[in-house]
């Protein structure tokens, strides 16, 4: 049916709105099916950039699954960099690296981090505080690969901060004294 519709709006004039909808909802429907490359596909087919920017951000706005997420993110990040505002590029960079270390947990464990993947930083804090140390180990490497020539609102000094207070409390270990009984 979308595609029919497509169709139909290269014969005849459709509003511009109503384009960009059916082409977004045609977008998530061939994302949440996991056809990442007919979507692409779809993307590259539409000729006006304006309406492709327009298409790929809302569908980003409507919080796909976490594979659709990643896709549109380092789409607009690789087609429409320029185009965006600094603190909506440093918004989807972040995303895109959050998808990228909820990627890296264990599958079924995603789901409880997945309201975090816009923020990654608080994702690995998050995983610290749950004692999940082996997690992140990864997430560290995964982020300091990422981070590297990119600007999205926090360092690897940010990072590497975190992890020093969290070391430190670990440290920490309140006690009391006893009195020493005959």
């Amino acid at each position: 049916d979308y595609e029919l519709c497509e169709e139909w709006g290269h014969l005849y004039p459709v509003p511009r709105e109503d384009l960009i909808n059916l082409h977004r909802e045609h977008l998530l429907h061939l994302l949440e099916m996991g056809d990442m490359e007919k979507a692409l596909q779809l993307l590259q087919r539409i000729e006006d950039p304006g309406i492709c920017l327009a298409i790929s951000e809302q569908s980003l706005d409507q919080h796909p699954n976490l594979a659709a997420s990643h896709f549109l993110a380092d789409y607009l990040t690789a087609h429409f960099y320029a185009n965006l505002t600094t603190a909506r590029r440093n918004e989807i960079q972040a995303l895109y690296i959050g998808s990228k270390v909820l990627l890296t947990l264990p599958e079924l464990s995603r789901v409880n981090y997945y309201h975090l993947s816009s923020r990654p930083l608080l994702m690995l804090e998050q995983l610290l505080m749950n004692m999940k140390v082996d997690w992140v180990a990864i997430a560290v490497q995964t982020l300091h690969q990422l981070l590297a020539g990119q600007e999205v609102g926090f360092t690897v000094e940010d990072i590497d901060n975190l992890l020093s207070k969290y070391a430190e409390k670990a440290l920490n270990f309140p006690f009391t004294s006893k009195e020493k009984r005959s």
